[in-house]
């Protein structure tokens, strides 16, 4: 063992700001010092101190075959063993973006880069390039990455943070983002270049979608020659074999992937028609560039990943976070927690209090009732972890089998009666 979390924490806080290299790490919405991952298997991690928790974030989404899952590690062991990187095309690349390509009905094209960050900013590049327009609508409580234009009214991004902007973004840089209520579709002219949106926004607790709101995107951007993109960093290839677009039946115009595509490792793509991202250079004047954009390890445990997602995965998957969902809104509503947990196949959310949010000021109000930090620090005690943020969705993997969920739910509601006990 390397340290305490606490002593470990103290050295981090030295060295990097806030002691962490993503905000949401540092517990500043639950309070109370993080602890440090030393390992990961399956369905748990272990912290620096040695205790194990069953795991629910699962690193935000990649980890949707569990950690360390020996398929994946031997893939990216024997990619290693090649070469970590050579600035230069290799097959693996090739091989994962068929993959993609093949999985995506309408998608003919996808590019690679490092992040879903960088995903989603080219997307909004690319849009701006085809379509000579400047504008872009998104959605209250979407987070989209960490680029300037995307982070007006951001969710998890900077909702976890207490914050409702951020310094250093300046006024021009989102002069031409339009921020809409999530669930209404909005109005739409000829200056609008494009409307990205979560397919499932799950960046402020879990919303989905109302019936026919991504319907009704797609005719308002028909209707007036803006493209429609979908930001799948979370939903792509976890909610179904073909994502988003397979699970509600909406096509847009161009996907953002992230997260699962990567196994793991660092990874983003975007793609779209093949006419649309001959926008993108070297063939088109929308530029775009990466060193480590399909970096080998990640190729090979993207491929690898994908190769192990069949549909008998999903029914897994999704059969495991319905029994989850299940059996925690019964813990928590036996010890007196009005509680509501939407889900939308394997993506599961957590909100205490009534009614069921559709838009980011309704998630808001549950979000930030004080309720939250109370249930994560009961729970984390005991031995399961979610994200240390109310903003966040819960990640059941394929590990999570029928006795871990089940003991899940156990410590749930020994956790929820001593909070509700605490209330009194």
């Amino acid at each position: 063992m390397s340290g305490s979390n606490a002593s470990l924490f103290e050295r981090a806080l030295r060295v990097i700001p806030g002691g962490v290299n993503s905000p949401v790490r540092a517990f500043g919405s639950v309070g109370g010092t993080p602890y440090f991952v030393e390992r990961g298997e399956g369905p748990y991690v272990w912290d620096a101190e040695g205790r194990r928790y069953i795991d629910y974030v699962q690193s935000y989404g990649p980890g949707i075959l569990g950690h360390a899952h020996p398929v994946i590690v031997e893939a990216v062991a024997c990619a290693a063993g090649d070469g970590t990187s050579f600035g230069a095309p290799t097959e693996a690349e090739v091989i994962l973006a068929e993959m993609v390509v093949d999985r995506i009905t309408g998608l003919d094209s996808v590019r690679f880069v490092s992040s879903g960050t960088e995903a989603t900013m080219s997307a909004i590049r690319l849009a701006r390039g085809a379509t000579g327009r400047s504008r872009i609508v998104k959605f209250a409580g979407c987070y989209h990455g960490h680029s300037d234009a995307l982070l007006a009214a951001g969710g998890s991004g900077v909702a976890n943070q207490g914050l409702t902007g951020c310094d250093g973004v300046t006024d021009g840089a989102v002069a031409d983002t339009v921020v809409a209520p999530y669930n209404v579709v909005p109005e739409l002219d000829d200056t609008v270049a494009a409307v990205i949106v979560e397919p499932v926004a799950a960046n402020m607790g879990l919303v989905a979608p109302a019936p026919g709101f991504l319907e009704g995107l797609r005719t308002a951007c028909d209707a007036v020659g803006a493209l429609l993109i979908f930001d799948e960093v979370i939903t792509g290839f976890r909610l179904a074999r073909g994502g988003a677009t397979d699970f509600f039946g909406v096509m847009p115009d161009l996907w953002c992937f992230g997260k699962v595509i990567g196994g793991g490792l660092p990874v983003g793509a975007f793609g779209g028609g093949t006419d649309l991202m001959s926008n993108l250079a070297p063939i088109g004047g929308v530029y775009q560039a990466g060193t480590l954009s399909g970096n080998p390890l990640a190729m090979a445990a993207g491929r690898a990943t994908l190769e192990l997602l069949d549909d008998d995965a999903y029914r897994r998957l999704t059969s495991t976070a319905e029994s989850l969902a299940g059996g925690l809104t019964e813990a928590f509503t036996a010890a007196g927690l009005t509680c509501v947990l939407p889900r939308v196949g394997s993506l599961l959310g957590v909100f205490f209090g009534q009614p069921r949010p559709v838009d980011f000021d309704e998630a808001q109000l549950l979000a930030e009732n004080g309720l939250y930090p109370r249930i994560f620090h009961a729970l984390l005690e005991r031995g399961v972890a979610l994200a240390p943020g109310a903003y966040e969705a819960l990640f059941p993997s394929i590990a999570h089998d029928e006795a871990v969920v089940d003991e899940t739910v156990s410590i749930a509601a020994d956790a929820a009666a001593a909070v509700a006990s605490d209330l009194l």
